[in-house]
């Protein structure tokens, strides 16, 4: 009997999925290269005087899906227009002071990247193409403003020709639908948090639940990137935002919920437990069941079961809290209560899940919504992914584009140099298409590297094999090879910059023009214009636009303990947007963590304890202010008082410059146990804002985010 080691299976999954990378990358780089040779003749027979900037359109407006290839192309031509606009306004009310008319379209570049890095979606496109638009058009003529209105004007043009027909071509021609990619994804994601989930119940830590974690917080932002483009795809019926700010709100929440979730399972298995054996036994069979429900297979047959698990902890959850004595009872309220949220959560999930997956009509997603997601249509609870945005950073990495640039303009002006002008364009570029990460120097020698090969390739079409081509068919046969091995690597992350200094630079350098000019002299200076300015953009890069990872990794972790700051003191965001822009500073943290040559083992647990002090201060802030006087008069007062006085300690906590030690954690506990035990002992009634119930779901959860303190020694006393 042939038995299949899994080694083997997973070798052969890995060999099918790089087949179909290889497939890909073929058909993407087949269609680029098409698309570029339509946007050429085109550009020909519209006698533009630069039909080679037709060519390179194309493959900076390529995608590897139609949708991507769609919206980048929209947002392309919407920054080119404003950028030659822009470059149309500025040089000629400078055109008596090169210099000054050098620095406002160095500040116009950085405004361009400033507002592109606050964005952060797929629109930071159309202002990375501002700037890039204004420096390439803008710096050759400087020196010559009496053309620029006519320069801009016929570089619109030939750029249009290039996203019009690399829209076609990849709209059209065995299109590679976004949407698809986005429900694989979904799937997938949707798995990973059943994962996390099912690793909560097993009550697991370490190793395990982290990279689970990890891996739904670096999924919840894929999906977003993938989303951005979706309206845009080729497909009858588009999921409707409404629906994915539902699955993902949902799945934002399910990240710390899952670990609210192992920790009381954990402090339950570990402490003195007060529970009836009744309800005991109860509780231990309704997580039994919550695991199956998790492990199955079938996901609409899981939906009924689903339905009933809901049900039995919210009356397990009931029971134990009416008849709640100790601090024990209180915590299996509170786990019941959450098992039954975070069933609920992965329940919507999956139908919502399934609403995404149909390719039936926009009615039939509007008629089967949940009910539970009306709901929140209705009371505006649906607020999708929250973009961390950062105005400090994004200010200081814009003034270091705009230094490299200036001292840039400065050393071509001084010095006369004749190619300066494209030199310092092609350096506006560089700052313009790589100033969106940390570190951008080392992609910037990726396109130099490419570049390198470009020339190269350049140089010989240029001098040895263009001038034998006597029409645009053999042109077309001769450039095939060098496209389509550029663009093959183009559609493979790890080789797309390099791959863009090779297509970026043959059409340019090999003067793919209305006839052949071949002109030595002219390609020399251009090549070392090139080299001069994309080695100068590395060094300045480095030195005025690169942020040390550890300084990155170290802002987000202030600016999260500011905002815990915030929330405790009532002045943050509410529950669901503090939730998902924390999930968003997770995904954030993730590569630079891999970066760092330091060690975080901590970094990525202290912000989902962040997150959780956020939450549950947040809302207790807010249940607190809730509470009513008149509601057991001088126990209200007291009850109020005391909790906006342990909300003030951990703001305080949380300030710039605090030093925490173990007697302060000590202390904050104490102050919570004072603040339960008069809860507990007060008349206060039920209520869904500020009930009894709810005030001491919030604190066992304050106590438990405090960590690690919160969640040892549950006493049997009140």
């Amino acid at each position: 009997m042939r038995t299949h080691h899994p080694s083997n299976r997973l070798l052969t999954a890995t060999g099918i999925a790089l087949l179909r990378t290889d497939a890909d990358a073929l058909l993407f780089s087949a269609k680029s290269f098409a698309a570029a040779m339509l946007a050429y003749y085109i550009a020909l027979r519209a006698g533009v005087p630069k039909p080679s900037w037709a060519i390179v359109t194309v493959y900076i407006v390529s995608q590897t899906s139609a949708g991507a290839s769609l919206s980048r192309g929209v947002y392309r031509f919407a920054g080119t227009i404003v950028g030659a606009a822009a470059t149309v306004a500025i040089i000629p009310c400078f055109v008596n002071d090169p210099l000054v008319c050098s620095v406002v379209l160095a500040g116009w570049i950085g405004l361009c990247l400033f507002l592109s890095l606050l964005d952060r979606t797929a629109r930071a496109y159309a202002f990375v193409l501002s700037g890039y638009t204004a420096s390439l058009i803008g710096f050759p003529g400087v020196f010559n403003p009496a053309a620029i209105f006519d320069t801009a004007s016929v570089r619109v043009q030939e750029i249009s020709i290039g996203i019009l027909c690399a829209v076609l071509v990849h709209r059209f021609v065995l299109p590679k639908r976004m949407t698809g990619q986005f429900t694989a994804k979904l799937s997938a994601t949707l798995r990973d948090a059943r994962r996390l989930a099912g690793d909560a119940l097993r009550g697991s830590s370490g190793p395990e639940i982290r990279r689970d974690r990890d891996r739904l917080a670096g999924d919840l932002l894929a999906l977003q990137g993938l989303a951005g483009h979706l309206p845009y795809d080729p497909v009858p019926v588009t999921p409707s935002r409404e629906t994915l700010h539902l699955i993902h709100d949902r799945l934002a929440r399910l990240l710390p919920l899952a670990t609210e979730v192992g920790d009381r399972i954990h402090a339950l298995r570990s402490g003195d437990r007060s529970l009836p054996d009744e309800l005991a036994d109860e509780l231990a069979a309704l997580l039994d069941e919550a695991g199956r429900w998790l492990a199955a297979a079938d996901a609409s047959g899981r939906d009924a079961v689903a339905v009933r698990l809901i049900d039995r902890a919210r009356t397990l959850r009931a029971r134990i809290a009416a008849e709640a004595a100790t601090a024990g009872d209180r915590l299996a309220a509170n786990l019941a209560g959450h098992l039954a949220e975070m069933i609920g959560l992965l329940h919507e999930c999956d139908r919502l899940g399934r609403i995404v997956g149909r390719s039936s009509a926009r009615t039939a997603i509007a008629t089967t919504m949940l009910p539970d997601a009306a709901s929140h249509r209705r009371a505006g609870r649906a607020t999708g992914y929250v973009y961390h945005r950062d105005p400090w950073m994004a200010a200081r990495t814009a003034l270091g584009a705009v230094a490299g640039i200036v001292i840039g303009c400065a050393f071509w002006i001084w010095s006369a140099w004749p190619e300066g002008g494209l030199a310092v364009s092609i350096l506006g570029v560089c700052c313009a298409l790589f100033g969106n990460v940390d570190t951008p120097a080392p992609n910037v020698v990726k396109y130099m590297t490419g570049s390198v090969v470009g020339v190269a390739v350049s140089l010989v079409y240029s001098f040895a094999i263009l001038p034998r081509v006597t029409d645009f068919a053999g042109l077309a046969a001769v450039l095939a090879p060098a496209f389509l091995v550029a663009g093959s690597l183009q559609a493979r992350p790890p080789t797309t910059y390099m791959a863009l200094g090779i297509t970026l630079t043959i059409p340019i350098l090999s003067g793919l023009g209305a006839s052949y000019a071949g002109d030595f002299a002219g390609s020399l200076n251009s090549v070392v214009a090139l080299f001069a300015a994309t080695g100068f953009a590395v060094v300045s890069m480095s030195l005025f636009q690169t942020i040390l990872v550890d300084a990155a990794i170290g802002r987000l972790l202030r600016l999260n303990r500011r905002d815990v700051r915030r929330r405790a003191l009532g002045g943050a965001p509410d529950e669901a947007l503090w939730t998902s822009l924390m999930i968003d500073r997770t995904a954030l943290l993730l590569p630079r963590l891999r970066l760092s040559g330091a060690s975080h083992p901590d970094v990525l647990d202290d912000t989902l304890h962040h997150l959780r002090v956020g939450h549950a201060a947040g809302r207790l802030h807010r249940a607190i202010r809730h509470l009513d006087p008149s509601d057991g008069a001088s126990d209200s007062s007291r009850i109020v008082k005391d909790g906006i006085e342990l909300l003030t300690a951990i703001a305080l906590r949380f300030g710039p410059g605090y030093r925490a030690g173990p007697s302060d954690a000590a202390a904050l506990h104490r102050r919570i146990e004072a603040l339960t035990a008069r809860i507990a002992d007060s008349p206060i009634a039920d209520g869904p804002i500020a009930g009894r119930a709810l005030l001491l779901d919030l604190l066992i959860d304050l106590r438990f985010a405090l960590g690690p303190g919160g969640a040892v020694t549950w006493e049997n006393d009140r």
